[in-house]
C-alpha cells in the first residue's frame, strides 16, 4: 500500500490529473486526493497506519489491575485465595477478576489475557499434602549437603534405593487408530506381579534384586549384603521412610556394619527427591510399553532384561540426575 500510495503521487507530481492516476491504479478519485494530500508534508505521510487495535485499547482491566492478578496467579493458589479450584484456569481466574474488581470477563477473553501474560496450560507436579515444606528445605540446604560432604570425605559411594512393582494388567502408552474407533487392548483377566529394590548413583550405576511380595526386613537385609559386597567401599544409601527402613532388626544389623553402609532417610512423603523414582518410572514404560505380560515368569524376565539393559548404559541412568528435583543429587 505504501509503494502504491508513492507510485500514485509521483504520477500526480509528473502532471497527471486526478482522474487520470484513479483510473491507472484502479482507485477512486477521492483517494488519489486524499494521498495528495498526505504527500505534501513528505513521504512519510504516505506511510499506512497499523491496522486495528493500539496497544491496550479497549481492554476491560488497566494496566496496574493486569499487574495484580498476574502476581496473585503466579504466588498463590486458588484455595489460598479461598476459591473453590485446585489450579488456575480460565474460570478460575475470571472469578478472582470478578471478586476483585467487580468485572466480568469472558472466558475466551480471559484466554488471551493469560496467553498476553505468558501464562500456559500446564499438567501440575503433584505433591503429598502432608509433605513439610520446611524439612524438604532442610534436607536441601542442611542435611543431604552434609551427606554428600562426609561421602567426599570417607571415599563413600552414595545411592540413592526404593522399591516398587509392576503388574500384569498395567499396560502404558497410546496407539493410532481410525476416529472414532477406540483400540481395544486384550490383558489378562488374572492379576500377577512382582516386586523389586533398586538403586542408582549419579555416575549411572543400577544394582537391582527382584522378589516375590511385599517388602519384608529379610529381603531388605538380604539386597544390602549383595549391595556392599561387590561395592568395594563404604556405601552411603539415601531411602524413604518405609516402615522396614526403620525396623528394629535393620536398625542392628546397620550398627554393626557401619564401616561398610549407613543409611539416610529422605523427609516423609518426598518421593520426588529420590532420583530411583525416575528408574521406576523408566522401567515401567519400558516393560508396559511393549506387548502385555501374560504370567509372572514373562513379568520378571522383561523387568530383568530393562534393568540389565539399563546396567549397560549409564549414560541414560545419569540423565535421570537432570531432572530438575533431582539435580541437587548430580
Amino acid at each position: 500500500m505504501h509503494e502504491l500510495r508513492k507510485r500514485a503521487v509521483r504520477m500526480r507530481r509528473q502532471g497527471h490529473t486526478h482522474k487520470a492516476v484513479a483510473a491507472a491504479f484502479g482507485v477512486g478519485e477521492s483517494t488519489v486526493r486524499k494521498w495528495w494530500a498526505l504527500a505534501k508534508p513528505g513521504a512519510s505521510g504516505l506511510k499506512p497506519a497499523k491496522p486495528g487495535r493500539k496497544p491496550g485499547e479497549k481492554r476491560r482491566l488497566r494496566p496496574e489491575q493486569e499487574e495484580e492478578i498476574r502476581g496473585l496467579i503466579a504466588s498463590k493458589t486458588p484455595d489460598q485465595l479461598k476459591l473453590s479450584f485446585a489450579l488456575w484456569t480460565r474460570r478460575a481466574v475470571t472469578l478472582l477478576i470478578r471478586e476483585r474488581f467487580g468485572i466480568a470477563m469472558p472466558v475466551r477473553t480471559m484466554g488471551e489475557y493469560l496467553k498476553r501474560w505468558d501464562f500456559t496450560p500446564q499438567k501440575p507436579l503433584k505433591r503429598a499434602y502432608e509433605q513439610n515444606p520446611k524439612a524438604v528445605q532442610r534436607w536441601l540446604d542442611e542435611e543431604y549437603p552434609a551427606i554428600h560432604g562426609r561421602a567426599k570425605a570417607e571415599g563413600a559411594e552414595i545411592h540413592w534405593g526404593d522399591e516398587t512393582g509392576l503388574c500384569t494388567d498395567d499396560q502404558r502408552g497410546r496407539g493410532y487408530a481410525p476416529k472414532g474407533k477406540t483400540p481395544t487392548l486384550r490383558l489378562n483377566a488374572k492379576r500377577t506381579s512382582a516386586s523389586l529394590i533398586s538403586t542408582v548413583t549419579n555416575q549411572g550405576k543400577v544394582r537391582f534384586m527382584v522378589f516375590d511380595g511385599g517388602m519384608n526386613v529379610s529381603i531388605f537385609l538380604d539386597f544390602l549384603k549383595r549391595l556392599i559386597r561387590d561395592a568395594g567401599r563404604k556405601i552411603f544409601l539415601v531411602v524413604d521412610n518405609l516402615r522396614v527402613h526403620h525396623a528394629k532388626l535393620a536398625q542392628a544389623w546397620l550398627a554393626e556394619h557401619q564401616e561398610e553402609i549407613e543409611v539416610f532417610h529422605l523427609p516423609s512423603y518426598s518421593p520426588e527427591l529420590n532420583p530411583d523414582e525416575l528408574l521406576n518410572g523408566d522401567l515401567k514404560a519400558g516393560v508396559h510399553g511393549r506387548e502385555p505380560s501374560r504370567n509372572e515368569t514373562e513379568l520378571k524376565r522383561k523387568i530383568s532384561s530393562h534393568l540389565r539393559m539399563l546396567q549397560k548404559r549409564p549414560d541414560r541412568v545419569k540423565k535421570y540426575f537432570t531432572h530438575q528435583a533431582v539435580r541437587y543429587a548430580a
